[in-house]
């Protein structure tokens, strides 16, 4: 049996095993699909899924947990009069309990409100084809949060995705500032594009110059979430969606807005996107006279930033957002080049989706958590305002990744080099310069802060530098990293990211290679290296892999600086 038998549910006389459903078998989950589709129901991302299983084994009842979610509740329209719902629904607040969870919320049908109740669950927000309920005080306590954020005079509420924050969003505020005397902003609470946290940051950043009319509350799962606006990322108009929507809009009109006693809310125009401007007819039936639309900037939206980062032009996207906002977009492009190197395939000896190279200690997911666990700090780099700072960021940002990986090393490379480019990109934030006088003022402003932390001993002694006549990629920091600009970023545009890797190997003295093969074995890999690209086949490439990996010879410099080498070309292009 691949599912644990939890417990069994004994009522009027019918027996069934409470059991966890193993969602990952495809034969168990296409079991549970078929049961939802059967109960007009689609399976959603949930952590674990419980059913009450029949003797013969087929599903009788299920329901799942998702965080402090009840999600996909469903009993067979057979097994209705047996009260399977109840003890399904205490085991999962059981297990919910078990994992710290003391707040759950469930989006149900209004007919399973009854059972709900008894359960302890209380309804907090109504549409005509659903009820949201919580069986905890999460809502008196958001409520009870925003009441003491209260301000005098009239007062409006903005609720924005800010993903990221835009010059658009702040013509947004300044408009409804207008209108009221006081303005509340808050945030979408979900990580999107853009973390929450990253959100919220900019957000705050973006209206500081508005002072103390104007405050960012806290988001929270009341406002536009997964909770109460799960199909609100799928773009997917429906009956589904129009109830979330009126759940999430009547949450608003109850509790958020009589808590800020605020009397307005204010939305932008949507003349594209029919799920939001569908959401903002809602508001206007429920609120009549409350609710006031904005016109939109023309040309200006979160999507075409995000197109535009996608597509690797920070100089693009940087001209829709204000300046506040261009650190976010630089971590975001950082954290965009590391993972295009480790997602370029075929690299010898180093780890790709569907190779380790020559590691034993990491693999792609691993990978992927150092990448997830540099990301909060690169912000902050770009925002350095010295040498110490920036050296300090890094040692946290290290510090963070070996927490992640269990101490293994994926990136101690690329947070040195990424953060001096980050650091340099920001410090060129607010300069009116041209492509060619911008490329010059970041590669002289990595010089200095390279300088400043290796030439003044600033550099902690577990990343401490030892100047030698190798030519490794932080020696290549003291000299702006010359080859990067004059060699390696033109060789990229021309033939992408397999050759310049190649490109790079046959450049760069090594010290990764060094360190695992000597330094005569390294002066081999960049000869072959060379001779691949005079000749270049993906054969060879893969012959070359295989040797590497075979021998264990890992080129993990020359991935920092093709990480480096994208996310320099995403600040020219």
């Amino acid at each position: 049996m691949y599912w644990k038998a939890c417990n069994k549910v004994h009522t009027d006389g019918y027996i069934a095993d409470i059991q966890r459903i193993p969602l990952g078998s495809p034969h168990f989950r296409r079991q549970v699909e078929t049961f939802l589709a059967a109960n007009g129901l689609r399976l959603e991302h949930v952590d674990d899924y419980f059913c009450a299983i029949r003797e013969n084994g087929s599903i009788a009842a299920g329901a799942g947990l998702a965080g402090d979610l009840v999600k996909c509740v469903a009993v067979d329209s057979r097994e209705r009069s047996q009260g399977l719902l109840a003890p399904l629904i205490s085991h999962l607040v059981s297990v919910a309990s078990g994992n710290g969870v003391t707040n759950l919320k469930v989006f149900t049908k209004p007919s399973n409100e009854t059972i709900f109740q008894s359960l302890g669950f209380r309804v907090i927000a109504r549409a005509p084809l659903a009820v949201l309920m919580e069986n905890g005080r999460g809502l008196e306590d958001y409520s009870s949060y925003l009441r003491g954020l209260r301000h005098p005079g009239s007062a409006g509420v903005v609720v924005m995705n800010a993903n990221p924050f835009t010059l658009g969003h702040r013509y947004l505020v300044e408009k409804a500032l207008e209108r009221v005397n006081h303005l509340f902003l808050i945030p979408v609470r979900e990580d999107n594009y853009f973390p929450y946290k990253e959100r919220l940051a900019m957000i705050r950043a973006g209206v500081a110059s508005f002072g103390d009319r104007v405050t960012v509350a806290d988001g929270s799962a009341y406002c536009i979430s997964d909770a109460t606006f799960p199909t609100y990322f799928l773009k997917e108009l429906s009956d589904v969606s129009e109830t979330q929507m009126r759940l999430d809009v009547n949450l608003f009109r109850s509790h958020i807005a009589p808590a800020l006693g605020a009397s307005t809310r204010f939305v932008g125009t949507e003349p594209s996107d029919p799920l939001t401007a569908r959401y903002n007819e809602i508001l206007q039936e429920s609120m009549p006279g409350q609710v006031v639309e904005i016109p939109r900037l023309e040309g200006i939206s979160a999507s075409s930033v995000r197109r535009g980062l996608d597509g690797g032009r920070f100089l693009a996207a940087s001209r829709l957002t204000p300046a506040s906002t261009h650190p976010y977009l630089l971590a975001s492009l950082a954290a965009r080049a590391l993972r295009l190197e480790l997602d370029t395939p075929l690299k010898p000896g180093l780890v790709c989706p569907d190779s380790a190279g020559a590691h034993k200690d990491m693999d792609y997911s691993l990978m992927l958590k150092g990448i997830a666990a540099i990301r909060p700090f690169s912000p902050n780099m770009a925002m350095a305002g010295s040498p110490d700072e920036l050296r300090l960021l890094g040692i946290d940002a290290e510090k963070a990744m070996l927490a992640a990986t269990g101490g293994v090393n994926t990136h101690r490379g690329a947070i040195f080099a990424l953060g001096l480019a980050l650091a340099a990109a920001g410090s060129a934030m607010g300069r009116d310069l041209e492509v060619a006088e911008y490329e010059r003022f970041v590669q002289s402003r990595i010089v200095e802060l390279a300088r400043a932390i290796i030439g003044n001993n600033l550099i902690d002694n577990n990343l401490r530098i030892t100047l030698t006549p190798v030519r490794g990629a932080r020696e290549m920091a003291l000299g702006g990293y010359k080859e990067l600009f004059e060699d390696w970023l033109p060789y990229y545009r021309a033939q992408g990211l397999q050759k310049t890797l190649l490109r790079i190997m046959s450049t760069l003295d090594d010290t990764c290679v060094i360190h695992r093969a000597g330094s005569e074995r390294a002066k081999e890999v960049k000869d072959e290296a060379k001779r691949l690209l005079d000749g270049f086949s993906e054969e060879g490439l893969k012959e070359m892999k295989a040797r590497h990996d075979a021998e264990g010879i890992s080129p993990g410099g020359a991935a920092d600086m093709l990480a480096l080498t994208i996310f320099m070309d995403t600040l020219i292009n």
